[in-house]
């Protein structure tokens, strides 16, 4: 029996004014994958990833056409705050709230009406242990999370996104900032999520893409050039332009 998608997009278009973004992107998304999505800039990569849960829509001039499928369900049909919940998203740079590292992981238990204090306890500390960061942080949960390096600091959002539990979680260029043994950490922690968790990397550090995905997309100029098993994309790709950027020719 074939496995429904997580998310599927049929025909999407999107818009900034009169400047299309993307185009007639029509690609599917399966459970447990990590699949990363690479391609220079401005080329549609973190606009496919806010399109998922509706946040380009924070701009007034956007637009879209064609089809989000969440589980084969229209993500208009989902209220944005359920939307959110299902679809958790990791940005460039840590946005960690100025409150202690335990509130900033309660929080989003606490306002989808997790009420019981020990509820909410284990919720903090299995969310901290899938994101790596327990061990080095279970002995200062009072303290304010804007003290945390850089590292701990994404892996307080990875673990802010996971205390909802969520489906599918979005990493838009969530290691650019880091240093490498923090970048490592990160990627563990994907790694171990994968059992659990459907993950979509949209990446400029084509190594990364490498390590972490299984299959790998390939964005250019608001288009799906191709897309397949990572291996398989970067040693051989069907498309000249793909082997092109991934050896570095253009980016």
């Amino acid at each position: 029996m074939v496995e429904e998608p997580v998310i599927k997009t049929v025909d999407l278009n999107c818009y900034f004014g009169s400047l299309q973004v993307l185009k007639n992107l029509n690609i599917e998304i399966q459970p447990n994958e990590i699949i990363g999505i690479i391609g220079p800039a401005n080329s549609g990569k973190t606009t496919f990833l806010r399109a998922l849960n509706r946040l380009n829509y924070l701009h007034r001039t956007y637009t879209q056409t064609g089809e989000i499928l969440l589980d084969g369900c229209d993500i208009s049909r989902i209220g944005d705050n359920l939307l959110r919940k299902k679809i958790g998203i990791i940005f460039a740079l840590p946005q960690v709230l100025p409150i202690s590292i335990f509130d900033n992981v309660a929080y989003g238990p606490k306002v989808h009406g997790m009420t019981d204090k020990k509820a909410v306890s284990r919720s903090v500390e299995e969310a901290l242990k899938k994101a790596y960061l327990w061990e080095e942080v279970k002995d200062r949960l009072r303290e304010s999370a804007v003290r945390l390096s850089g590292g701990q600091q994404q892996r307080l959002c990875i673990a802010r996104t996971l205390a909802v539990e969520p489906e599918l979680i979005l990493y838009d260029e969530p290691c650019s900032g880091l240093d490498p043994i923090s970048t490592a950490k990160v990627e563990d922690a994907m790694q171990e999520l994968k059992a659990s968790y459907t993950q979509i990397l949209v990446t400029n550090n084509t190594s990364q893409a490498s390590r972490v995905s299984e299959r790998c997309a390939f964005f250019l100029m608001g288009e799906l050039v191709e897309i397949g098993p990572t291996k398989t994309l970067f040693t051989n790709p069907k498309d000249k332009r793909t082997d092109d950027y991934i050896t570095g020719k253009f980016g």
